[in-house]
């Protein structure tokens, strides 16, 4: 082909993706004639706000515009219409109240290429997400997850002993608790204490996930969906590259599972759990078993790779605070000593009596949520909040950063302060926090779950271990400078640390003991 024709061709390429773009950009309808646009950062053409976002911290970028110009922000990222929202009143008058118009979620153009369009919590709302969301609410809702307490006890116990056998892995068996939680209770699947192989698949796959599909990025190719057929190795196409492997930890993560439970459940062999439960519940009178039996096997990996990920993260967050903060660790270590003593650990049946526990645990998920964006909702249907009209097909961006930040709710908001979370009296308020469990239709059915075995985990380590900064070789403690990894999800990076057991003669004999008259 001659240089003149090929030339010709890129120039036409050229000339329909620029065509393509200012034809997304203009398309913003126009508002009623007695409503307008909440206000917001003025767009550039084609890009519309998209470089004025930090795509590592996009929160903190929304609660800035949020202190310009107000709880409702207006935004475009490459053409999509980007309502913020940074108050918690008007996140729940919209995503509760008016919950029929705002259950949906937008079409992210990244779900296919990695492989997680069958995902409950990406997906778009209708018969197939009600369905999933059935089995997810029916197997975890509050009256149910006490039948979980013996298995997360028994989790609680092995997070501690792997902590005093390889202290520095800690991180690692963070992900190995929270993994092995999650595939107990949905799939009966008693996963090796460390090193599982099917929970490391699924860390591995989070990993990529979490990290490459951050919303701010996949707007480029949502918006131009045509970027996908690119070759991979060009620059700005990392998504690509990286895609096949999410994809294929994605089809392992949905099937393996699955499949371990069906032989368990034909050979007699499995407990209950999410997945057995439901199977045996199928009906195939009406011939509909083949789509419930696809939707359950779909709604379980979506509450595998959820659980996992949130929990672990959280718990990251449990240790840095400790560390950074020792008379808040020493003040809960001696409650929990003088509730129950040093000849068990805690069991739930101590709740009650540790309240300064659960405020800890309100203020790990308060003060750096795991989901700072939750995950986007999108407007069914234009509407008209405060006076300011959101199109029909808008993403709706819930900041839950700047709703646990909020000066007036949480004074000294950046401060990390369990005290916040209790009365005059000691007992707990009645702020759950429950804004960083998302919102509506769309709240994490697992959240109940998911608080349990954080509190199971947080009071077992604060009663056994004491955790401080680490010391360099010349004895000097080496000073944490926190930095958190981004993504749809946001955890602390490892650090630096001491974890050692409190008592000098706790060894792997003496733990085994201490767990044995525990349970």
């Amino acid at each position: 082909m001659s240089d003149r024709v090929t030339g010709g061709l890129e120039a036409l390429l050229a000339a329909f993706a620029i065509g393509f773009a200012l034809k997304i950009y203009f398309a913003k309808p126009k508002a009623p004639h007695d409503v307008r646009y909440p206000p917001g950062p003025t767009p550039l053409p084609i890009l519309g706000n998209a470089l004025a976002v930090d795509v590592n911290t996009p929160w903190l970028t929304y609660k800035a515009w949020g202190s310009k110009y107000g709880d409702i922000v207006y935004s475009r990222l490459f053409g999509q219409d980007n309502i913020v929202i940074n108050s918690e009143k008007i996140a729940r008058d919209l995503l509760e109240h008016r919950s029929h118009n705002y259950s949906d979620r937008p079409e992210i153009a990244t779900n296919e290429l990695f492989g997680v369009d069958f995902n409950t919590a990406f997906m778009r709302y209708g018969g197939r997400w009600r369905l999933q969301r059935k089995f997810l609410h029916q197997s975890f809702r509050e009256d149910v997850v006490d039948n979980f307490r013996p298995m997360q006890v028994t989790k609680s116990h092995e997070l501690v002993l792997n902590l005093l056998e390889y202290p520095l892995d800690y991180p690692k068996h963070f992900d190995a608790h929270s993994g092995s939680v999650i595939m107990s209770a949905v799939y009966s699947y008693d996963a090796a204490r460390r090193n599982d192989h099917m929970v490391g698949r699924a860390a591995l796959a989070l990993d990529i996930i979490l990290k490459e599909m951050r919303p701010e990025v996949a707007a480029v190719f949502t918006a131009f969906p045509f970027l996908l057929c690119l070759p991979s190795w060009l620059p700005g196409m990392r998504l690509k590259r990286v895609s096949p492997l999410a994809r294929q930890l994605a089809i392992e993560n949905l099937e393996n599972p699955f499949a371990h439970t069906e032989r368990g459940l034909a050979a007699g062999s499995i407990s209950s759990c999410m997945v057995a439960d439901h199977l045996l519940e199928l009906d195939d009178s009406d011939g509909d078993s083949a789509w419930q039996k696809k939707a359950i096997k779909e709604s379980a990996s979506t509450a595998f790779g959820a659980g996992t990920e949130t929990t672990a993260s959280v718990m990251m967050n449990f240790i840095l605070v400790m560390i950074l903060h020792p008379h808040i660790q020493e003040k809960a270590h001696d409650l929990v000593k003088s509730v129950v003593g040093t000849k068990r650990l805690p069991t739930f049946q101590d709740r009650a009596s540790l309240p300064y526990v659960d405020a800890i645990l309100r203020e790990c998920l308060r003060w750096h949520p795991v989901l700072p964006l939750s995950i986007m909702h999108a407007a069914v249907e234009s509407d008209v909040c405060e006076g300011y009209y959101i199109p029909k097909g808008a993403i709706i961006t819930p900041n839950v950063w700047a709703m646990c930040h909020n000066e007036e709710k949480y004074p000294n908001a950046s401060e990390f302060n369990p005290d916040r979370f209790l009365n005059p009296d000691g007992t707990l308020t009645d702020d759950t926090v429950s804004v960083v469990w998302g919102f509506g239709r769309r709240i994490c059915p697992g959240r109940h779950l998911a608080e349990a075995s954080l509190w199971s985990a947080m009071v077992c380590l604060l009663a056994v271990f004491k955790f401080s900064k680490a010391k360099d070789e010349t004895g000097s403690e080496i000073e944490i400078e926190p930095r958190w990894h981004g993504g749809i999800t946001v955890r602390p990076m490892p650090f630096p640390c001491s974890i050692t057991p409190r008592n000098a003669d706790m060894d792997i004999t003496a733990l085994q003991h201490l767990i044995s008259v525990s349970v």
